[in-house]
């Protein structure tokens, strides 16, 4: 929740902790796009919002003008920790970045993603078993939310049992930006500080998994150190978790209230690639941030070195300049070059995991129940911060 007054301007006063953008961006953002393209709020120290696609497209591919150092706007500026950054790749500047970026593309590449799909679909068929026989069912507690915990533990080498430490980190992090200094502080300590322990298992205990993977691998022909592990494995536990459990459960909260759309990928599950792809572009779950590197004007706009910009490609995605019926959910759309991945070099290196994972969860899904729709579309709860996804999601099966 956000500790922040209510927003009465959101062109000169935006911000997307707000309870307004929480239960729905959409219409904020066609107006900004319409009224004032480039938005700014005073709040976090100065913030930028762009939310037409072209303006997105250029700030994400300008690493000139705008470091990655952080990704995540909060009241406080990070410690300069370029060109790394505190969660390599993703909070790494050129020429560092690609680098770092090139050590996690094995454990992301298409086959080593197919070697998970078994894993996956069995806990997927596992935990719709598990809700079996209820007439009411979270579909965001109960399912979307413990399918990637599940797959990134494995992945990662990581007690399963920890999955509510992980959510507890996710929610720290990405949700709660309004806290006071000192407690943010502390929270991600106690992320580094659960890090240290399993990265030290690993050492003395080296395995078949992405976090020895990580401790053996090199960068310019060394070892990369401890806190670049240690940070990259906090990038994968972040982001690899909310990124994916918002998008599932986006996708449910369409199907249930659309059953149109859900009778249609009942009856012809070919469809399912298409269907997904447009589900991520109309409710992609991810905005980022940049800073800005130094004083200047771009497009017009009077940025300060170390204002926020935030990347909203959702904003992106919805823009009707680039897209047609932008604002509508067309399952059978065939042209969908969408960003629900990002643009630029940060591009998730996680895309093909997450595919994956939506479309396994919706299969496993709607084979075990084909018919469900809300059961109460005031009791949905949405994520506040840059990763949007229902964290409550009530539906009635049948």
């Amino acid at each position: 929740m956000s500790n922040n007054p209510p927003v009465e301007d959101w062109a000169k006063d935006f911000d997307h902790t707000d309870a307004a953008w929480v239960a729905d961006p959409y219409p904020i953002l066609d107006e900004l796009r319409r009224d004032c393209p480039i938005a700014h709020s005073d709040r976090y120290g100065g913030v930028w919002l762009p939310t037409r696609h072209d303006d997105v497209a250029a700030i994400a591919y300008d690493t000139d003008n705008f470091t990655s150092r952080s990704v995540v706007v909060t009241g406080h500026r990070p410690p300069d920790l370029s060109p790394r950054g505190i969660a390599p790749p993703i909070s790494s500047d050129p020429p560092f970045h690609s680098g770092a970026r090139r050590i996690l593309l094995p454990a992301f590449a298409p086959k080593a993603i197919a070697r998970l799909e078994p894993i996956t679909r069995a806990y997927c068929e596992e935990l719709v078993a598990g809700l079996r026989g209820e007439e009411v069912v979270d579909a965001a507690v109960g399912y979307a939310q413990d399918i990637p915990v599940r797959v990134i533990a494995t992945m990662l080498g990581f007690p399963a049992e920890d999955a509510d430490t992980f959510r507890g980190f996710v929610t720290h992090a990405l949700e709660d930006v309004t806290l006071p200094l000192e407690q943010r502080i502390a929270g991600m300590q106690s992320l580094f500080a659960y890090l240290q322990v399993q990265v030290e298992d690993h050492i003395a205990q080296p395995r078949d998994d992405l976090t020895t993977q990580l401790l053996e691998a090199e960068m310019d022909g060394e070892r990369i150190d401890i806190t670049h592990v240690a940070g990259t494995i906090a990038l994968l536990l972040l982001a690899g978790i909310d990124t994916t459990w918002s998008a599932i459960g986006s996708s449910l909260w369409h199907l249930a209230g659309h059953p149109d759309d859900r009778a249609r990928l009942v009856s012809e599950p070919e469809l399912m690639p298409t269907a997904m792809e447009e589900l991520l572009r109309a409710y992609a779950p991810v905005t980022m941030a940049r800073l800005v590197k130094r004083d200047m004007e771009w497009h017009g706009c009077p940025m300060k070195a170390d204002d926020w910009v935030l990347l909203s490609f959702p904003a992106a995605n919805r823009d009707p300049e680039a897209f047609d019926a932008a604002d509508e959910v067309v399952i059978d759309r065939q042209i969908n070059r969408h960003s629900a991945f990002g643009l630029g070099i940060h591009r998730c290196v996680g895309s093909h995991l997450a595919r994956m994972e939506l479309r396994v969860a919706l299969e496993v899904w709607l084979q075990a129940f084909p018919s469900f729709h809300l059961a109460d579309p005031a009791g949905v709860v949405w994520a506040g911060g840059q990763v949007r996804g229902p964290r409550r999601l009530p539906v009635r099966i049948g």
